[in-house]
């Protein structure tokens, strides 16, 4: 599967974008364990299920861009909807 069909892939991007953030960043790998763990606990449910929804969008337009028959197939039986 591609990044760009894969929503933990904008997850991880937003975790890594909070972890930048922190001042003072994590010192050691128990501070960075502790810091994940409330950063993951901050981030909106409503966030990562508008990721989620967002599948259908990006799966249509990598078949617009690539033609992939096979990728089409697939996605029109996870999805249940045919695909142009």
């Amino acid at each position: 599967m591609t990044p760009d069909l894969n929503p933990i892939e904008d997850v991880w991007d937003q975790l890594k974008q909070r972890l930048d953030n922190r001042s003072p960043p994590p010192s050691d790998l128990a501070e960075l364990c502790i810091a994940l763990v409330e950063e993951w606990n901050t981030l909106l449910q409503n966030n990562i299920m508008s990721l989620v929804r967002s599948m259908r969008r990006h799966g249509q337009a990598v078949i617009n861009v690539s033609g992939n028959h096979s990728f089409t197939f697939l996605f029109s039986f996870c999805f249940g909807q045919k695909s142009t």
